[in-house]
């Protein structure tokens, strides 16, 4: 019979796997596993066939657009016309979208770390039916996020 439970890396843990020492368990009835963190790389554009929805372009275009159009409207008052106040507003429009949407994506990207973490590691025992009780109360006491048994 196998039991696998996750934890957070934390005192508790090495409780835990002391505790199932003491219980009879030998060190090769215990597995103990780490597991990778996800990173979320960031793209400038997302393609047509891979979203994530996290572009840094959205921004930007939208920027562009708007200061462009504000360049263009009020390039008829200011000296070099229209069409070159267009370009500045189209310019600094997609440096500014595209600074506040770094800014903004690294900072989610930074509270996504934080929260992402819900377990640090998985812990596989093989023991016999007639310990599964003990075990099973030893890995809720020491605050087990989920515990599972699969009997073979």
């Amino acid at each position: 019979m196998y039991i696998f439970a996750t934890f957070k890396c934390n005192m508790e843990m090495e409780l835990t796997l002391r505790e199932l020492e003491d219980l009879g368990l030998e060190k090769d009835q215990i597995l103990v596993i780490p597991l990778n963190k996800v990173k979320y790389p960031t793209k400038l554009i997302d393609s047509m066939h891979r979203s994530d929805g996290r572009s840094l372009m959205d921004l930007s275009a939208i920027f562009g657009i708007i200061f462009m159009l504000l360049g263009v409207i009020y390039g008829f008052i200011f000296y070099l016309g229209p069409v070159l106040w267009g370009l500045f507003g189209l310019v600094f429009g997609l440096i500014a979208g595209f600074l506040i949407d770094y800014y903004l994506t690294k900072k989610s990207e930074k509270n996504m770390r934080k929260r992402e973490a819900v377990a640090d590691f998985v812990l596989m025992i093989y023991c016999t039916k007639t310990k599964l009780e003990k075990i099973e109360s030893v890995l809720w006491k020491n605050l087990a996020l989920g515990v599972g048994v699969l009997e073979r």
